[in-house]
């Protein structure tokens, strides 16, 4: 039972000292010293430069400060150039004649008041280092085409470790890829070296980022031979290089030149970076992949560097050990190397570090430490930098293990806790005061204080506060009717009133009243509930082709008590300054637009509480540039195929090109239309007439329209043939009573087919046994016949032909020779009266071989 009732008071006394940890003591009451600042635990200084150590406290009475090195007080008045800031502790060397690396050591800075005792903790104190690189006589190396290599950097140890890279003497970066790499300590690693390798300039540098100072190496020549060329050269050289690899350099299977073995192992901090590598020579170059063996890599952790080389994971935590595998591969085999890595950790806070703890004198609370690490950290105690051990006894504290409990404390119990948490992989060390004070309670935030907030946002009203014991926080609105307990209302551990989801009957006068045993306090505030902004109109996309106009609007509603500012970006930047861009009220104006201008605009409306924002796309598009790079390919007697390079769409796609061509054997400076394709294709295949001089040229068509014409391809020249078309609208009639004038459409020039273009005319009447009757003509495009009966039909036909041979069978047409009067007048003319006003005339039809021609109509004459 007893037992159970020391539970109960330890885990309210936890709750106790989670509620007193929102409190800071105001600097006009009494408390021991609290560290504000400190230099970090490892220091590095730049030895050109005066040393400042920092450390800063604050207490009440202001607590004085004083120093240990290496263990041991710091007298700083044994030194002249070493002074304390006033009011700090801060500690300032001056080494401008002094050596800096006299003063390297570990500091330890103690701030200390009547109250207690602050410590800093331990500041190793280095003097960054960049020494020069020793000297080196080089020889030459030569080598096999085909063989790995490495060049070794091993620059001189520098604090902090120099960063790497190698450079030619120009200062021009080594491209590095997949078969050449630097590794993770500096070497230059070739999987297999190609004569292209050869150079006398091979130098790795090494930066050192503390000094911003650069270390050179002295040059390597590399001289890569091939097979022939070694058996001339080794004899002449070989007293005067290092010789690698002997036999021919075959294509082989991957090794690796790092790390050595099938396995090894690793030990990462939690919390730090994680980095393998693993290069591999081989012939063809390896690919190198990564897997974990004991499970997946985290994926938002991990990146691969060096072209897959090494493997990166940061952060590192505890699921991150396990087995890693990395594989070089090429077509000849795989090889495989595991690291088994053990995640190790530094102390760390469970919780967070040891709060204050503020107590009235008869009050109960604790302190806790509660960390953790790998291997498992031991933990001590030091009450104003005296273990606790050794410390006065205080029968109101009691230590257990990462808990000191305080019961029933009274003024005596003031002090200044250190608790120091260490394993072999580092330390964590924090102060933490218990101050005894009786204080009524005060209200910290300033009176009358006005809150603005959004409708429908979060509003927190503050009431920081201090008094011991702790005071009851109540909160009250416009009258003392009933307290703020409920939803939407919360009263948060330091005072704070939130309310959610605000409204306009949440406005008005709120009251926060602070109470204890000693006294109470209160305090008003006012919230005022304001409209939100809103964007009513937004900017829209548009698409604007160069030189004209782009627009964007956006019009905005807000609170008309709150004063608006309206933004404009452009790709998230600010619009640069250009008498183009016209800002109003709700737009935005883009005159004479250019390529330039294209991007995401946005929109931003902002008052003192809150913003919209909106955005817009603009596309600036043109006429397509013209295709280039015209070439013809495939060439045949009547075809050939074109390809060529499209131009600058200008952010509208082509819809289709257009392909055009010059005869400039027939019609030079005359363009003509032969073909489209379509605006996703880049060759054409082209049919084409024999006998011409064909120039090709290609334009584009996009949205905004067509292109320039491209530059004109080479002439293409195609050989006659014999015309593949027969003149077309064959006619056939007389314009004498005795003659047939029989007509045509002649074939264009580029029809001809050929030189020597002329018709064979041919003609005969039908419905007798006649043949054929032909004439050749010659640039006409008629032919009369003469000596013809009148009115006779005739078929008729017209063939084309030139030097090369004649055209198809022509097709038969008709036609007719002259008319003449006809021959006969009606017969057997009867008149039928029909009524007083209407009468018939009708007569026997005239025959037609009496008529001669194409009856038309009869006349009728009549008289009374």
């Amino acid at each position: 039972m007893e037992g159970r009732r020391m539970v109960t008071t330890l885990l309210q006394l936890l709750v106790l000292g989670h509620v007193t940890a929102a409190l800071e003591v105001p600097l006009d009451l009494s408390q021991p010293p609290t560290i504000t600042r400190q230099s970090p635990k490892d220091y590095i200084i730049d030895p050109r430069e005066n040393i400042i150590i920092h450390c800063e406290a604050k207490g009440k009475p202001h607590p004085s400060f004083s120093w240990t090195r290496d263990g041991t007080h710091f007298d700083i008045d044994q030194f002249p150039n070493v002074h304390m800031r006033p009011r700090s502790g801060t500690l300032v060397v001056d080494i401008s004649h002094v050596k800096a690396e006299h003063y390297e050591g570990v500091y330890q800075c103690t701030a200390r008041n009547d109250h207690g005792t602050a410590l800093s903790h331990n500041i190793v104190v280095w003097q960054s280092r960049s020494p020069l690189w020793p000297k080196e006589n080089i020889k030459p190396i030569v080598v096999k085409e085909g063989v790995p290599l490495v060049l070794p950097c091993r620059p001189p140890a520098g604090l902090p470790p120099p960063i790497i890279f190698w450079m030619d003497i120009n200062f021009q970066r080594l491209p590095l890829s997949s078969r050449v790499s630097q590794s993770l300590n500096g070497d230059l690693y070739f999987s297999n070296v190609l004569r292209s390798d050869s150079r006398n300039d091979y130098i790795c540098y090494a930066r050192f980022p503390y000094t911003q100072t650069i270390q050179q190496k002295q040059p390597i020549t590399v001289k890569v031979l091939s097979l022939d060329a070694i058996n001339e050269t080794v004899a002449a050289i070989y007293n005067e290089t290092d010789w690698f690899s002997e036999e021919p350099a075959d294509e082989r299977r991957p090794t690796f030149l790092t790390p050595s073995g099938s396995s090894s192992s690793k030990i990462v901090l939690r919390g730090q970076v994680l980095e393998m590598e693993c290069i591999a020579e081989g012939l063809p170059t390896p690919e190198i992949t990564w897997t974990k063996v004991s499970g997946d890599l985290p994926a938002e952790r991990t990146t691969f560097l060096h072209y897959q080389k090494t493997l990166r994971v940061v952060n590192v935590s505890e699921s991150d050990a396990g087995e890693y595998r990395c594989i070089a591969r090429n077509n000849f085999g795989t090889e495989h190397h595991t690291t088994h890595v053990t995640v190790k950790a530094a102390p760390y806070w469970i919780s967070g570090a040891p709060k204050n703890l503020i107590l009235a004198p008869g009050e109960s609370g604790a302190l806790t430490c509660r960390a953790s690490g790998t291997p498992k950290p031991s933990i001590s105690w030091a009450m104003n930098g005296v273990p606790i051990e050794n410390s006065p006894r205080d029968l109101s504290r009691n230590v257990d293990d990462d808990t000191i409990i305080f019961t029933n404390v009274q003024t005596g119990s003031k002090a200044v806790y250190q608790c120091n948490i260490s394993n072999e992989y580092g330390y964590l060390m924090s102060n933490a005061f218990v101050n005894v004070l009786s204080e009524p309670p005060r209200v910290l935030t300033p009176a009358h204080k006005v809150y603005q907030v959004i409708k429908n946002h979060q509003a927190l009203l503050d009431c920081s506060f201090f008094g011991s014991p702790i005071p009851e926080i109540t909160w009250f609105k416009d009258t003392r009717a009933s307290t703020l307990n409920t939803d939407p209302y919360k009263v948060h551990n330091n005072g704070s009133l939130e309310i959610d989801g605000v409204q306009g009957k949440h406005g008005g006068k709120y009251t926060c009243v602070a109470k204890n045993m000693l006294g109470i306090s209160e305090n008003h505030v006012y919230l005022e509930v304001k409209e939100p902004t809103r964007i009513l109109k937004q900017p829209e996309y548009r698409v604007v082709q160069r030189g004209r106009a782009a627009v964007f609007e956006c019009k905005v509603k807000h609170d008309p008590t709150l004063i608006p500012t309206m933004t404009w970006l452009k790709d998230d930047d600010e619009l640069p300054d250009d008498d183009r861009l016209v800002v109003d009220s709700d737009s935005l104006t883009i005159t004479d637009v250019n390529d330039g201008d294209a991007g995401v605009y946005t929109c931003i409306m902002n008052t003192t509480l809150d913003q919209d924002v909106a955005r817009a796309e603009l596309t600036v598009v043109e006429h397509p540039d013209p295709p280039t790079d015209l070439e013809l390919t495939e060439p045949k007697r009547r075809s050939v195929q074109l390809t060529w390079t499209p131009g600058d769409e200008h952010n509208s796609p082509i819809d289709k090109f257009i392909i055009q061509y010059e005869d400039a054997l027939h019609h030079r400076g005359h363009w003509h239309n032969l073909t489209e394709v379509s605006g996703m294709k880049t060759t054409a295949h082209l049919n084409l007439s024999p006998h011409a001089h064909y120039i090709f040229r290609v334009l584009a068509l996009n949205g905004v329209g067509l292109s320039r014409p491209s530059h004109p391809s080479r002439m293409y020249k195609t050989e006659a043939a014999a015309p593949d078309d027969n003149p077309a609208d064959v006619h056939g009639e007389g314009t004498e009573h005795d003659n047939l004038v029989i007509s045509w459409k002649p074939l264009t020039a580029t029809q001809s087919n050929g030189p020597g273009l002329h018709y064979r005319v041919m003609w005969r009447q039908t419905r007798v046994e006649t043949d054929w009757t032909a004439v050749t003509v010659r640039n006409t495009s008629k032919f009369v016949v003469s000596g013809t009966p009148t009115f006779a039909e005739y078929e008729l036909k017209v063939q084309a032909i030139n030097d090369h041979g004649a055209g198809p069978e022509p097709a038969i047409a008709h036609g007719y020779s002259g008319e003449d009067l006809p021959l006969a007048a009606p017969d057997n003319i009867q008149v039928q009266v029909i009524s007083g006003t209407q009468a018939a005339v009708l007569w026997d039809a005239v025959p037609a071989k009496l008529l001669r021609g194409h009856l038309k109509g009869y006349r009728v004459s009549w008289q009374f």
